[in-house]
């Protein structure tokens, strides 16, 4: 797994994806947060960063799924892929170091908002007002989410050879998941299950923990809707027919 995680990430590292990564999700977020007046935190005369924590997540449905799109339908149109299988690793072993590279590109991105908080925590009024525990717990919401993400993205780019495809593919599952069974508890059909439709969602485990308190609950859902697809990426894969 390590010599594949070492692959991947050094081609993100020398194909430039890592810096675009990490230089357009730090431009998508930090905009909103420090510069547009309809939402900047200098304006709002809030210490809080819920600006950065709800865009954040619409930013990663079209980032994660750019980084992920090459995964194995790359390998596929470049014919690599059954070379890679004739190695010395299990399945689980590919889709592991693929996923991983993937999330520590992720988790890269997100590492440089931290100054955000340390800025907005000085200019509170008196210095240190701000949800901290707030923060912690959507820090810990928003890595776990782009967990699910990548593993989505993965998964997508497993099903198909073209990394366009597979790239609108990540992109739509990514808010299905997000936002989409959210939306759904709003019709009334659903009635009196509405609380229950939104429990599939993302959005409702996320902002769960963006109150300050780490659930149990909220984390397994977290791993295992990554493991689940996961797991259907390792189906796709033994399915394999060349």
């Amino acid at each position: 797994m390590l010599q594949i995680f070492k692959k991947e990430f050094s081609g993100f590292l020398h194909s430039l994806i890592a810096y675009i990564v990490i230089g357009v999700f730090l431009v998508g977020v930090g905009l909103p947060v420090w510069v547009f007046p309809e939402t900047s935190v200098l304006d709002s005369g809030y210490a809080d960063l819920s600006v950065l924590f709800s865009l954040a997540p619409y930013v990663f449905m079209f980032l994660i799924p750019a980084i992920t799109m090459r995964s194995f339908a790359e390998e596929k149109k470049m014919g690599t892929l059954e070379f890679l299988f004739t190695k010395p690793l299990t399945d689980w072993q590919i889709i592991f170091g693929k996923y991983f590279a993937a999330f520590v590109l992720m988790a890269i991105s997100v590492l440089p908002t931290i100054v955000y908080y340390f800025s907005i925590r000085q200019l509170g009024d008196p210095a240190g007002n701000i949800d901290t525990p707030g923060v912690i717990g959507s820090y810990v919401g928003l890595i776990l989410l782009g967990g699910i993400f990548c593993s989505i993205g993965i998964f997508a780019s497993a099903i198909s050879s073209n990394q366009i495809i597979s790239f609108v593919m990540a992109a739509l599952l990514c808010f299905m998941v997000y936002y989409g069974f959210d939306s759904l508890a709003q019709l009334s059909v659903f009635g009196s299950v509405a609380l229950t439709v939104k429990q599939f969602g993302i959005l409702y485990h996320y902002d769960s923990l963006a109150k300050g308190l780490i659930d149990s609950r909220d984390l397994v859902y977290f791993f295992s809707v990554a493991a689940c697809m996961l797991l259907f990426t390792k189906t796709v894969l033994s399915s394999r027919s060349w």
